[in-house]
């Protein structure tokens, strides 16, 4: 389908391998994406304004490209909350003229890749390829098979932790760190090993993001169970998954 003005959102390649929803308003490089996706029979949705999760996920995707530029300066909220409820859906950010600070805070908010304009689309083509892949294996590994400890039901179904009952609200990425720690099974897991299985890539100089993510996954579960503790830190080795009572804690 060509583009078309008068659309909110065009779709190509109605039978298709993959599906992407893309949240970007460049019609040149828009224009070269659709050619190149209708030779892959992939789906396209495009939407030329900022999409909230019930918008986007009528297309069901596999991946949503962003350009930041048209979410404006709340574009860091946007990914961390809009995208929220698009559980396994992975994220990338295409954009123009990105510091090295935006690249991290975008990645801190739970992008899987960053893309600087001006790019080939056939590099943005196999970086998609890519992220489908990894998100692919790790729902493959962890299946649908929930985890519990003392109170604590991890549900890989609902992409998020129970504690009593009571819904956690983790986002994707403080899930998939938590459910990458119970996975261990008790063994203390190095940052080195959490960042290539939940990021996919090797620990980045001076990133925090790891650090974050524990924070706010120990205080959201801390709110509903404060006498509990789920996730300890080995002092320069990494983080242990395992209940123990919250006076055990060193």
């Amino acid at each position: 389908m060509a583009l078309d003005d008068r659309m909110p959102g065009w779709i190509v390649a109605e039978s298709a391998r993959l599906r992407v929803a893309v949240v970007d308003r460049d019609r040149d490089f828009l224009r070269l994406l659709v050619a190149h996706v209708r030779d892959l029979s992939w789906r396209l949705t495009v939407h030329p304004e900022p999409a909230n999760a019930s918008v986007l996920e009528v297309a069901n995707p596999h991946v949503v490209l962003v350009d930041i530029s048209v979410l404006g300066p709340r574009w860091e909220h946007w990914l961390t909350h809009q995208l929220a409820p698009l559980h396994n859906v992975g994220v990338i950010v295409c954009t123009p003229r990105s510091t090295v600070k935006q690249r991290i805070r975008g990645l801190r908010a739970g992008a899987d890749d960053w893309i600087t304009k001006p790019c080939s689309v056939e590099e943005v083509a196999a970086r998609i390829d890519s992220v489908v892949r990894a998100h692919r294996e790790r729902v493959g590994r962890n299946a649908a098979v929930p985890i519990y400890s003392v109170g604590l039901e991890i549900r890989p179904d609902l992409f998020d932790a129970l504690v009593d009952g009571r819904p956690a609200s983790l986002t994707r990425r403080e899930f998939d760190v938590l459910l990458c720690l119970a996975c261990a099974e008790g063994d203390v897991m190095s940052r080195e090993r959490v960042y290539r299985e939940v990021w996919g890539h090797a620990t980045p100089t001076g990133d925090r993001a790891l650090d974050t993510c524990i924070r706010k996954i120990r205080a959201k579960l801390r709110a509903l169970a404060p006498e509990r503790s789920y996730v300890h830190t080995h002092w320069g080795v990494g983080y242990r998954f395992g209940y123990e009572r919250a006076r055990e804690r060193r």
